[in-house]
């Protein structure tokens, strides 16, 4: 399963941070960050976790962070 990270790309991008920094408050490298947006590893729960109190959100928005579903361009939901 492919996920689509934009909407967590871009609420870093709008807390001023960059990916780097993103990273480091979640305890991960940028490298492993990396890994994730290109769906080749899977965010761990306290990555989650340690994300939405970063984000100052509620648990219920984990959804639209993490687990979209990433659509082909030729494909209909």
């Amino acid at each position: 399963m492919n996920y689509d990270y934009s909407k967590l790309k871009g609420k870093i991008r709008e807390l001023g941070m960059t990916q780097n920094e993103y990273a480091k408050k979640i305890g991960i490298t940028e490298q492993t960050l990396n890994f994730r947006f290109d769906n080749k590893r899977h965010f761990k729960q306290d990555e989650i976790e340690k994300t939405m109190i970063l984000f100052n959100e509620p648990l219920e928005n984990i959804q639209k962070y993490f687990f979209t579903k990433k659509v082909a361009k030729n494909e209909t939901i």
